[in-house]
């Protein structure tokens, strides 16, 4: 009997527990990213109303007069209850909406008290962000976004970025300022507008890498397309082509040359453009090293290869003769004299 009533006092217990514990995480707020992340919403009291946002509009003690509202696609709020001519919305704030609202219903209610808010916020397409960036994602321009936010929010740069960011306008601005009105005519199909940004200016902070983002764009970080090295390296393998990558640096990237190798002829196998053909070319990276010819432009997908120098070679004679020395000595365990005794 005993046991039975501890059993019971036990469920109780744990009953109560969970149910405190649920209390508490419905307290608490989400600490989940949202799956579509945006950027903060400082600066969004400035925020100009566009075709697709949601308002909500209210009139103190006029019931009949409060109405949920939608831009339509000439930019005006034309649905107000008893008002006839619209009300002009599109690349103004609420607050510019709410005074015309005012006015207008002053012809019908002494002194009315109309506050306007805005709910949805739909007049603005994501901008998407993809390439060889940590995260693709499509972020939300709830404000005037930069290049280098937008690149924060992605999660940075990877190490197959080529260097340079091309950015495709889809949308016209739509609410320009002064000096940006030839931003707001509209796109011609043929001629899309593209703009080119080179990393490595976006990082030196220069004002025109780090351009404003219009909603709708798509940024995409190209990717670097690759060259092979093989041969007398010390760690061969493939690299990215980026910012003019000249053939000295690869070596230089892939560990350098082995004592062995042959820089006299270093043989870069690269593709004939149209052609299923591959063209030889031999570059002299002894003679780029001493300054005496000037470095070689590396293409995609070109093969370099080190061959090594032969056994009896300037560079390797030395190291030959050693190597069959001491294998002399390891194999017949002869002393070998310092001096030879005439």
């Amino acid at each position: 009997m005993k046991v039975t009533q501890s059993l019971v006092l036990v469920i109780g217990l744990v009953c109560m527990f969970g149910v405190s514990v649920r209390a508490q995480e419905s307290q608490t707020p989400s600490t989940v990213a949202p799956q579509n992340p945006g950027l903060d919403i400082q600066g969004i009291k400035a925020y100009l109303l566009g075709p697709g946002d949601v308002l909500d509009i209210r009139v103190f003690g006029q019931p009949d007069l409060s109405s949920t509202a939608q831009v339509d696609s000439d930019g005006n709020l034309s649905s107000l209850p008893f008002l006839d001519i619209p009300i002009k919305a599109k690349c103004r704030t609420e607050k510019d909406v709410q005074k015309d609202i005012t006015t207008a219903y002053s012809k019908f209610i002494n002194n009315p008290q109309v506050s306007v808010r805005i709910t949805e916020r739909n007049s603005r397409q994501p901008a998407t962000v993809f390439g060889a960036v940590r995260q693709a994602t499509r972020v939300e321009m709830k404000r005037k976004v930069r290049l280098n936010e937008l690149m924060a929010v992605s999660g940075g740069f990877t190490e197959k970025a080529a260097g340079t960011i091309q950015i495709l306008h889809t949308e016209p601005l739509m609410c320009p300022e002064p000096g940006e009105e030839a931003q707001a005519a509209p796109i011609d199909g043929t001629k899309i507008p593209l703009q080119i940004v080179k990393i490595s200016e976006l990082r030196a902070g220069l004002p025109e890498a780090n351009p404003v983002i219009r909603p709708g764009d798509y940024v995409l970080v190209t990717e670097a397309e690759p060259v092979y090295i093989t041969g007398a390296v010390l760690s061969p393998g493939g690299l990215y082509l980026r910012d003019q990558l000249m053939l000295s640096r690869a070596l230089a990237m892939v560990g350098g040359p082995r004592k062995e190798a042959k820089l006299s002829d270093v043989r870069v196998y690269r593709q004939v453009a149209g052609s299923p053909n591959q063209e030889v070319i031999h570059v002299d990276v002894a003679a780029i090293k001493k300054n005496e010819k000037p470095d070689f432009l590396l293409q995609a997908y070109d093969v370099i290869e080190v061959s090594e120098s032969g056994m009896f070679s300037a560079s390797r004679i030395g190291p030959t003769l050693f190597g069959a020395l001491t294998g002399a000595i390891t194999n017949t365990g002869t002393y070998l004299p310092s001096r030879i005794i005439y």
